[in-house]
């Protein structure tokens, strides 16, 4: 596995595109949120800018540091019989799919503490009021980011076309989980409705260890939903998840 990681990590510094994706778009894009937020009247729902911008950064990273680089990461491997050769040695296949997402993983986790401590210096934003939550809700989005991702990787086909299918899962949890818009600006029936997207426990969970607003029945509600989520997509990649080349 750490051969594997090693080769991976390689590969992965190659890729100008999926540098570029992985490295850069997660540091801009929460600039955009900054006068966004400031236009939110979030003095009534008890939050804060830096309380906004941080955990959406930390959201960011996942999706495009972890999950949309490794749709097209197990889209190619497997398109270049490269996964089919793996399985004839002695890896099983969750080590296959562990070593071929660690370099991804690892970089969204440097990259989110690397977020927390610019937000935090630039925006004065004071340390976690519940470390555990934030340590728990990134933990989770690494995990069920990696796991998305190779489902998605089932579904297509090439990869030109694996922007194309992470599109919706990106999108959906752009806009619907809390990195954009947090839950408590939106009316109640479409924020109970969110609450279900898959990343929405890992917003909630951050956001959470930041404010120490985060009750007992939400936090177990929000990792209740979490772990759903990555127990569903678990058996999702074990039922879909395609070691050869779809012809």
């Amino acid at each position: 596995m750490r051969a594997l990681a090693r080769a991976e990590l390689t590969l992965f510094g190659r890729s100008k595109g999926t540098l570029f994706a992985a490295l850069f778009v997660p540091l801009v894009l929460p600039l955009s949120l900054y006068s966004a937020a400031d236009g939110m009247d979030l003095d009534e729902v008890g939050l804060s800018i830096g309380a906004v911008i941080l955990p959406g950064a930390i959201g960011f990273s996942l999706l495009f540091a972890v999950y949309t680089a490794l749709v097209g990461v197990f889209v190619t491997r497997r398109e270049e019989l490269v996964l089919k050769r793996l399985r004839t040695g002695e890896l099983r296949d969750a080590e296959i799919l562990c070593g071929v997402s660690l370099p991804a993983v690892v970089t969204g986790l440097v990259q989110s503490l690397l977020l927390a401590v610019g937000c935090a210096l630039l925006l004065d934003v004071a340390a976690p009021q519940a470390v555990h939550l934030s340590v728990l809700g990134l933990l989770l989005g690494l995990g069920l980011c990696a796991t998305l991702a190779a489902v998605t990787a089932g579904f297509t086909r090439t990869t030109e076309s694996a922007q194309v299918t992470a599109m919706p899962v990106l999108l959906v949890s752009m806009l619907g989980s809390g990195m954009m818009v947090p839950l408590e600006v939106l009316p109640d029936r479409l924020a109970s409705f969110c609450e279900l997207l898959p990343l929405t426990p890992v917003m909630t969970l951050l956001r959470g260890g930041f404010t120490g607003n985060l009750s007992g029945s939400e936090t177990l509600l929000a990792v209740a939903t979490g772990a759903a989520w990555a127990l569903l997509s678990g058996f999702a990649v074990r039922r879909w998840f395609r070691w050869e080349p779809r012809r």
